[in-house]
């Protein structure tokens, strides 16, 4: 049964700037969490930020990769992919071309290094979860929004080893989220749809632990060199913006909000 969706709602803080949909500069879109959403993972959601609409699932297996065989650890893996329609255009499925792009590469690696920097994996044992990122629907901010559902995702793989005796405690050390921030005309804004990365003269992806640590920072001007005054406005965004996504998974997953 599929659990009831986790909702933010756009906050009422004032701006003096808003955006095409009536967002402030510093507001989420509508993000919503909709866990257990596949019958046979042992961990899954649907996140969805905004337009942007990210399939996450975990799946468990007892084994690990070669090169870490009799390690004592365990590893987590990811795999990330967009489907044909999920853009206004079709693409072809990657399969189908026999190789992933360099971009989908970078996003996958990226999306498993933000879930390593948050897990035990001596307490893992030697099992592997691999998670598995499927993009429904693109409006900008795909690998923020699979890197903060794939947490969930993987937790509740957790969960479920605990459940069956495999694990005596969950082994995460934070929960982690990411978020998209960028410089629209001059402006600082959280969390860019599509039309406004696609224009931002500096956008970034922030990949923050849910007790304030940097996991990863991807940040590029695309038309003038950014200053450091304002790369700190971008980060005061991004902590706000996973704050609130800190809190937004916590409700998903039924926990209490001072927990990891």
């Amino acid at each position: 049964m599929t659990a009831p969706a986790a909702k933010i709602a756009r906050s009422t803080a004032p701006s003096s700037l808003l955006r095409q949909n009536q967002r402030g500069a510093n507001e989420l879109r509508q993000v919503e969490i909709v866990t257990n959403i596949s019958k046979h993972a042992e961990g899954s959601c649907l996140i969805k930020f905004g337009d942007t609409h990210v399939l996450c699932t975990a799946t468990i297996e007892e084994n690990v990769p070669g090169w870490m065989k009799n390690s004592g650890k365990g590893w987590i893996t990811a795999e990330y992919g967009m489907l044909p329609r999920a853009t206004e255009k079709r693409t072809d499925r990657e399969a189908a071309k026999g190789k992933q792009t360099g971009r989908t590469q970078e996003i996958q690696r990226l999306i498993a290094r933000a879930l390593r920097a948050v897990v035990n994996l001596e307490k893992m044992g030697e099992r592997q979860v691999r998670i598995d990122c499927d993009v429904l629907q693109a409006d900008g901010g795909t690998r923020t929004a699979a890197i903060t559902g794939s947490y969930v995702a993987l937790y509740q793989a957790f969960e479920y080893l605990c459940s069956i005796g495999l694990l005596k405690d969950i082994p995460l050390r934070d929960s982690v989220a990411a978020i998209s921030v960028g410089i629209c005309n001059g402006q600082p804004y959280l969390d860019l749809d599509y039309s406004e990365d696609s224009t931002a003269e500096t956008d970034a992806n922030f990949v923050i632990t849910g007790s304030g640590g940097l996991v990863e920072i991807q940040a590029t001007a695309e038309k003038t060199p950014f200053t450091e005054a304002e790369f700190d406005d971008l980060l005061q965004l991004a902590k706000k913006g996973c704050t609130d996504l800190k809190m937004l998974q916590q409700k998903a997953l039924g926990l209490q909000s001072d927990a990891t």
